[in-house]
């Protein structure tokens, strides 16, 4: 198999595949719905997955307070202060389950960030077993007017973990979801977690093959241990270790020699955050890590899709 390269990297970045489809780096920008989540308003369960601190992963979004033209520009005023950015941008709906809420809320914060003139895309993140009928019709009304992406939260396939972190699903769910959403022209995204309580590598690599049999783009995610959660008490009392580095970027390489080489990369770790996180402590350093993942890419001479078995 002769080594293909996306851009800079070897493997197919979310950057990259932007940079192709408009012509610019386009940046997301993150809104807080002030939706909640069945796990957690007592539908499924309360307080949420055993590693969720309570804000459902939006710890960079704006405040609900405002209103999603709001936060736009906001976001985009920030963006801009930081970074060199175009006029361009993804409107990232990040925490909880933002497809759970009556259709006629949904549909007035999707339009509203859908006539944003700088939004070309709306990423929707959500579990599988929240999208009903009249959602994912408006979710196909949507996609006529701009691209659509939804982000499902899997974490893994196997179903023992699956309920020690409260997960609330089986995993047909997800891939029926996944199906559905692919049938009308949505790309679906699918967020992995390494480093969960008592599973292996093996087990995380067979949960990153099944989803790149699936799903359009993967979140490669580590296990961050956040204070006030279910996990913290695990972590504390031993019941499991977190992942070192080189542990870590030994399995991200190890995905993306598995992955097939259409899947688009969103992730290859994350932020947990600061005043929250008890482990790893190295995981603070994100720009290291990643560096680090890059040059044993080249050092390894690995690329996406070098192992990957149809």
């Amino acid at each position: 198999m002769t080594k293909r390269l996306w851009g800079e990297k070897p493997y197919h970045s979310l950057d990259y595949e932007m940079k192709q489809r408009y012509g610019e780096k386009i940046y997301k920008v993150s809104l807080e719905s002030g939706l909640t989540c069945p796990n957690r308003d007592g539908t499924l369960g309360w307080g949420g997955c055993i590693f969720c601190s309570g804000n459902g992963s939006g710890d960079f979004a704006s405040p609900r307070t405002s209103s999603i033209r709001t936060q736009i520009d906001n976001g985009i005023c920030g963006l801009s202060k930081r970074k060199q950015v175009g006029n361009r941008f993804i409107a990232y709906f990040q925490s909880f389950t933002n497809t759970y809420a009556p259709t006629e809320i949904l549909r007035s914060m999707y339009m509203e960030a859908l006539e944003h003139p700088d939004v070309v895309m709306l990423s929707i993140a959500t579990r599988p077993d929240c999208l009903p009928t009249e959602v994912m019709k408006l979710l196909e009304e949507c996609r006529r007017i701009k691209p659509i992406i939804v982000e499902l939260g899997l974490q893994t396939i196997h179903e023992s973990t699956a309920d020690l972190i409260h997960r609330g699903y089986p995993l047909e769910v997800h891939d029926t979801a996944v199906e559905s959403l692919k049938s009308i022209g949505i790309e679906v995204v699918t967020h992995v977690i390494a480093g969960l309580p008592h599973e292996t590598e093996s087990d995380f690599l067979e949960t990153v093959a099944h989803v790149g049999r699936r799903s359009d783009g993967i979140k490669i995610q580590l296990l961050h241990i956040l204070k006030n959660t279910v996990l913290a008490d695990m972590y504390l009392n031993h019941e499991f270790r977190a992942l070192s580095q080189d542990e870590y970027i030994q399995t991200v390489l190890r995905s993306l020699s598995i992955l097939p080489e259409h899947i688009i990369i969103h992730r290859l770790t994350g932020d947990g955050p600061g005043d929250l996180l008890i482990a790893p402590e190295w995981s603070r350093r994100k720009r290291q890590v990643l560096n680090e993942i890059h040059r044993q890419l080249k050092i390894r001479n690995i690329w996406q899709g070098k192992e990957y078995n149809a």
